[in-house]
């Protein structure tokens, strides 16, 4: 009877964030080991599905990082990184857009469909959904190309608010297109980020493999709430480095653009959407304009 009981005590919890989310739209960056391990896939498929049950509208944008070196290493090509972007020449954007649409989407959206969900695999050519120029990085003072490595310019929403305010999952590849038509890779935290703020999200969610942004270097606490000014301390303190980078700058940008609320959350623990969105503390690091929202130690 007390494991009953506490069955619908965590059913009352969620009650209030269920109401709060009904009929709004979710953008979930999935990648990460959450994408390498079986349990933990079926977990994040679950979450998903049961969001899109309950009312809410789920938009997916997925990454492909271990798929991709896989296949490059099968090619014999080298992987380099540059601020945590990969640096990306004609042969490796090849592979990157064979496995991101091909294979990683379509697997996607296969385990959707058997959980119940209805998932529609896109890419950003379909329908020019992810207009992009080429992108430079700072390195060592020095605007430096990265190859195919795109900055998005415009997201055409409408064809995502449609599928994901109808009965439908839309799940989509970070692949970009250029005005002169050539395809991009583009990193999947900023796509998500950008899709986020054009369609006026709720909720913007970074599953990653690590808990959260930790509080120092060789810390193991993690920081449960940061406003945009703390981020770019973090940043400048080197404190927030490397492949969290475009991370916390996706959230930042996001949040700018109208985002409610912006969340880093460890994808290696199981049911971690349900966990941070039904939860008064939730789980990971949520990151938004003003700590005055921020009270009690609970996310409103």
């Amino acid at each position: 009877m007390e494991t009953i009981i506490k069955k619908a005590e965590i059913l009352i919890e969620a009650l209030p964030y269920i109401q709060k989310l009904t009929g709004k739209t979710v953008v979930i960056k999935y990648g990460g080991n959450a994408m390498i391990n079986d349990e933990l896939k079926n977990s994040v498929m679950e979450d998903i599905t049961l969001l899109k049950y309950i009312g809410v509208n789920p938009v997916v944008v997925h990454g492909g990082g271990p798929d991709i070196n896989k296949a490059l290493s099968n090619f014999n090509i080298k992987s380099e990184f540059i601020n945590g972007l990969r640096v990306t020449d004609s042969a490796t954007m090849e592979v990157a857009q064979m496995v991101l649409v091909g294979k990683t989407n379509k697997e996607i959206v296969s385990l959707l469909n058997q959980k119940g969900g209805k998932a529609i695999g896109l890419c950003g050519i379909d329908g020019n959904l992810i207009e992009c120029e080429q992108y430079t990085t700072l390195v060592d003072g020095k605007e430096t190309d990265l190859g195919y490595v795109g900055k998005i310019t415009n997201i055409n929403s409408k064809v995502l608010d449609i599928i994901a305010k109808d009965e439908y999952i839309p799940v989509v590849a970070p692949i970009g297109v250029g005005k002169d038509g050539r395809s991009y890779n583009i990193n999947a935290d900023t796509v998500a980020g950008e899709i986020a703020a054009y369609l006026k999200a709720e909720k913007l969610m970074l599953l990653t493999d690590v808990e959260g942004v930790k509080t120092s270097k060789d810390s193991k606490e993690i920081l449960s709430a940061l406003t945009i000014d703390e981020v770019h301390n973090l940043i400048e303190d080197k404190i927030i480095q490397g492949g969290m980078i475009p991370k916390v700058l996706g959230c930042i940008d996001a949040l700018e653009k109208g985002v409610g609320r912006t969340h880093i959350i460890d994808g290696r623990i199981p049911h971690c959407i349900l966990l941070e969105i039904f939860t008064y503390k939730g789980i990971g690091t949520m990151i938004m304009k003003d700590k005055v929202l921020y009270h009690n130690n609970e996310k409103l």
